[in-house]
């Protein structure tokens, strides 16, 4: 299919905060590359339609252009950048937020056979691949509906729930049907994920989230490292440094009180875990964040 009119759809209807009329539909436009900048992915669909993204999950590296989509099934902290985008040429996605309900309602619908059964393992909660012709023309019809209010309250719902059938009957189908299924070894991992993201600054032990997730303790740590491409201890320190990124921009004078907030005992320790993650001390990238942050664009989606 032809991305010109997905392009042009984008670009009219992106807006700094990337949000829609459409619940759940996300649009942007980036028209800078700058350095690499950690981010979370949320549980998302996300379509490029011009500009490359890249973005590192612990040890793996995807990348993703025009015509080609990213599921992202479960939140993961991740640091991205765009490349070879400029304000002539501006990159352009299109995101859809993936809803747990919404999944499993397709699959209760779904007839014997329509979608392939779910396997006992957990798969990546992030991949990449090309969008098939069927998808693309389902996000243009969507983001025509941006043109016409009064066919949008009916017809929106109807595009959603065929752009998520075509990605869960796709290539990347089983990292979105995870979701949908109570019982997946990503909903599992995903509990863990949760805890660790609302108790990140306090000490934990893989066995006491292994039985929060019903999994054994050898189970657990291999799904956790299927979904996630880390360790749950190396995820917890992404979250912890992201968490402190974001507290040192509005306090940069308070390194060793926000180390202490996100979980580290030593300011030390964290000052140096701080500088590997985003190649600066805390002090002095905290000040460039102030001052960059009223002109910092808005993300494309994941």
């Amino acid at each position: 299919m032809d991305l010109e009119e997905l392009r042009t759809l984008l670009a009219r209807h992106a807006r700094p905060d990337a949000t829609t009329a459409v619940d759940g539909v996300l649009v942007s436009k980036v028209d800078r590359s700058d350095a690499p900048e950690p981010a979370t992915t949320g549980t998302v669909l996300a379509v490029i339609a011009q500009g490359t993204k890249r973005l590192a999950l612990g040890d793996r590296v995807l990348e993703y252009g025009a015509g080609q989509y990213l599921v992202a099934s479960v939140d993961l902290p991740v640091t991205g950048q765009f490349l070879r985008v400029g304000p002539d040429r501006p990159a352009l996605g299109f995101g859809l937020v993936l809803e747990p309900s919404d999944i499993a309602e397709l699959l209760l619908l779904a007839g014997p056979g329509d979608v392939p059964r779910a396997g006992g393992t957990a798969v990546p909660a992030l991949a990449v691949c090309d969008a098939p012709d069927e998808l693309l023309d389902a996000v243009v019809r969507l983001l025509r509906l941006l043109d016409r209010p009064r066919d949008r309250a009916v017809l929106a719902p109807l595009i959603k729930r065929e752009i998520l059938w075509r990605v869960m009957t796709g290539e990347q189908g089983g990292t979105v049907r995870q979701l949908g299924l109570a019982d997946s070894g990503l909903s599992h991992v995903a509990r863990a994920v949760a805890w660790i993201r609302s108790h990140y600054a306090q000490p934990f032990r893989v066995e006491d989230l292994a039985r929060l997730s019903g999994m054994s303790q050898s189970a657990f740590y291999r799904n956790f490292q299927a979904v996630t491409a880390m360790s749950p201890l190396r995820f917890q320190k992404q979250i912890r440094l992201q968490e402190a990124r974001l507290l040192l921009a509005a306090r940069p004078g308070d390194v060793t009180g926000v180390a202490h907030r996100v979980g580290y005992d030593s300011p030390s320790q964290f000052s140096r875990e701080y500088r590997r993650q985003f190649g600066t001390p805390p002090s002095r990238d905290a000040t460039r964040l102030r001052l960059d942050a009223p002109g910092a664009p808005a993300p494309v989606p994941s």
